[in-house]
This record gives C-alpha cells, sequence and structure tokens, in this order.
C-alpha cells in the first residue's frame, strides 16, 4: 500500500474541515477562493503518475490543435481513480449549499439534489455520459486560453483544480487566472499561485453581483493558466457535472 493510499479514507473528513465560511466569502467577493492544503505529496505524487497511463483515460486534447492554448490535458475514463471519486463525491455537499445561494441571487432554478450520485444519474439521463475530471500537464511555453468548462446544458456553476507540483521548485510561471466581465466596467483579473496538494474553487459559468439597478445580475467569468516559464506543471481539474 502506498503512502497516498493509506491515506484515502479520510479525504471527506480533511474537506469537511476545510474553512467554509471562507471560501463562500472569497467566491461572493471574487469568484474564486482559495482551500489550503488538502493532498499529502505522496497523493500528488501517485496522481501525476496518472498522466502516462494512457488507458486510464478516453481522450487527450492538444491545446494548439483546437486554438486552446499550447500544452495537453486528459479527460479521465471510467472508471475514475478512487481518490478522484472521493474527492467529487466529499465536495459536493459543501458546494451544493453555494450553488444554490447563487441560484436564489439570479431567479435560476437549482437543480442539485443533495446525493451527488442523483446529481451524475440526471445528468446520464440527459445525455451527459463522459466522466470530465481531468489532469493537465504544462511544458515551457504553455498556457491555456481563457474558457469555460459548460459541456452540456446540465452546468454545476463552480469547481475544483488542484496544484500537483510545487511552485518555484518544480516550475515557473503558470499562474491560474480568471477573468470576470463586470457590467458596465473593465474586465477584470485575479491571479492564483497553486501550491502543491492545495486547490482553488472558482466559478464555472458566472457568478452573481450586485447591481444598482437589480438587486443581482450574473456577471460571466472564464478561466485559464498563463504562460509556463520552466519545469513542468500538473494539474488535477474536478468538474461536477459530465459531458455529453
Amino acid at each position: 500500500m502506498t503512502p497516498a493510499t493509506a491515506q484515502r479514507g479520510d479525504i471527506a473528513h480533511r474537506i469537511a474541515a476545510l474553512d467554509w465560511t471562507n471560501v463562500m466569502a472569497d467566491l461572493d467577493n471574487m469568484g474564486i477562493a482559495p482551500i489550503g492544503p488538502l493532498l499529502s505529496t505522496a497523493e500528488c505524487k501517485d496522481l501525476r503518475a496518472l498522466y502516462d497511463r494512457t488507458t486510464l483515460f478516453r481522450s487527450t486534447i492538444d491545446m494548439a490543435r483546437h486554438q486552446f492554448g499550447e500544452g495537453q490535458y486528459r479527460y479521465f475514463a471510467h472508471p475514475l481513480p478512487s481518490l478522484v471519486v472521493e474527492m467529487r463525491a466529499s465536495f459536493w455537499p459543501h458546494l451544493v449549499p453555494i450553488a444554490r445561494e447563487w441560484a436564489a441571487r439570479l431567479k435560476r432554478a437549482a437543480p442539485w439534489p443533495e446525493d451527488f450520485d442523483a446529481w451524475i444519474a440526471h445528468c446520464r439521463a440527459a445525455g451527459q455520459t463522459r466522466p470530465t475530471p481531468l489532469l493537465l500537464r504544462y511544458r515551457p511555453g504553455d498556457w491555456n486560453a481563457l474558457h469555460r468548462d459548460l459541456y452540456g446544458d446540465l452546468v454545476f456553476p463552480l469547481q475544483v483544480v488542484i496544484g500537483l507540483d510545487a511552485p518555484a521548485t518544480d516550475y515557473t510561471g503558470g499562474e491560474f487566472v480568471v477573468v470576470e466581465q463586470r457590467p458596465r466596467a473593465q474586465s477584470r483579473a485575479t491571479t492564483r499561485t497553486i501550491p502543491q496538494g492545495h486547490g482553488l474553487v472558482f466559478t464555472t459559468r458566472d457568478r452573481p453581483i450586485k447591481s444598482a439597478t437589480r438587486g443581482w445580475t450574473a456577471a460571466p467569468m472564464r478561466h485559464g493558466v498563463s504562460v509556463l516559464h520552466t519545469g513542468q506543471r500538473h494539474t488535477l481539474g474536478l468538474v461536477f457535472h459530465d459531458a455529453t
């Protein structure tokens, strides 16, 4: 048993112990929230090593080919790695109340059940059957264009990215970037460096912001990664709706 697999049973407790009050406040203020340390160095190493096991993935995306940037990422196939399964299910009960609050502010439907498996079953019934958790790998000169991970009609408004390498030690550059399109104002960019084993919760599509005339309005948001200067940068992306 590896050090990483020995610790997997307590991932739900680690996620529950995060400061969710501060996460909610940061998401309300910026649309992005650091959650602090979550995975051990051994767990990061184990996840990083999966990238070269091509049979674990349903698709490999060459970003340059699709004009998404430069670099590569891979979507996991079923069955998902057990740690990925556990993390998505463990994040869900903490993210759903935030998603519902945002939907209420924007007077939108909130179709997300309490149980994550029930939500995935809902996605499957709507034809969204392909898993969306992914590993991303960046090398010098690589970058990721601003985008949104929508994949179908059913969308969960929050997602998580976890850093698997150590900034300044394993790589330089490669900051995580979110850009918010503000009504009747210039867009606002926010950057974050993700320490190894740490995560960020961020907005999938848009977030509610106060409007002087309409109470709440939706501010569209996109995310990407700045140019990597040196080394290699791997991240794990957790999207909570599946793809058509």
